[in-house]
């Protein structure tokens, strides 16, 4: 990407003051350069803005490169959220798939959720096509609801994966309780605005769904569906 490969900690300050002053909660704010020759770009919360040099002006909205076509904005947003599922690391997930998988969809998803049930009865072709699937525990009733403690039931059962099968299918699991990631998992989605599950991300950071058939992630990836079993 083009813009000024750094910027004077004096200017900086500069508008780190200009904005603080008309928004006081922004202290943490990083402003940095943006590809946009006198333009920087803010991140807070996760949310990134765009500030004009001078520091007069705030900008909502994305950074579009004409000559690529790429939205350069989703792409540092994407690189984001990548970062922070990857932070959560894979001990922390229950993982389904090839230990050699080339390719990762990370799925925040709800036990008691018909599509989350459905996008699990489609894990095994995705893992044919090379493709492991990571889960994030999101019970959307939130911490200590019924679906809440069917989660930490699952994390708690001595296989991971079978028991989110059988959770996801109605069946009954042992409600144990041990150390556990789901109020983390939770969190995180909350944090990424989580709205509905299955919430599914490529490896960039991309989201995707919602549900979306096995073929059709596949096809995301870049990835012939070689053994397709989905519905079209």
């Amino acid at each position: 990407m083009g813009g000024p490969a750094h910027a004077n900690d004096a200017e900086i300050a500069k508008l780190r003051a200009e904005l603080q002053r008309a928004f006081p909660e922004v202290s943490s704010a990083t402003i940095r350069p943006s590809p946009v020759g006198g333009i920087y770009e803010v991140e807070h919360n996760g949310d990134i803005l765009y500030m004009s040099a001078d520091g007069k002006f705030l900008i909502l909205g994305d950074v579009i490169d004409l000559k690529t076509r790429s939205n350069l904005t989703r792409a540092k947003r994407d690189q984001r959220v990548a970062a922070a599922l990857n932070a959560v690391g894979d001990q922390n997930m229950i993982i389904i798939g090839p230990k050699d998988a080339k390719r990762t969809l990370t799925v925040f998803t709800d036990v008691d959720c018909p599509y989350c049930a459905k996008l699990h009865r489609e894990v095994p072709e995705l893992n044919r096509n090379g493709v492991r699937v990571r889960y994030l525990l999101y019970p959307r009733g939130g911490i200590g609801s019924e679906t809440y403690r069917k989660s930490v039931a699952v994390w708690c059962s001595d296989d991971r994966a079978k028991a989110v099968g059988i959770a996801k299918a109605g069946g009954k699991l042992e409600m144990k309780t041990c150390p556990n990631p789901v109020e983390q998992h939770f969190k995180l989605g909350m944090q990424l605005n989580i709205e509905g599950t299955p919430a599914v991300f490529l490896d960039s950071g991309r989201q995707v769904g919602g549900y979306v058939p096995a073929a059709k992630l596949l096809a995301a990836m870049g990835i012939k569906d070689e053994k397709s079993t989905s519905a079209r």
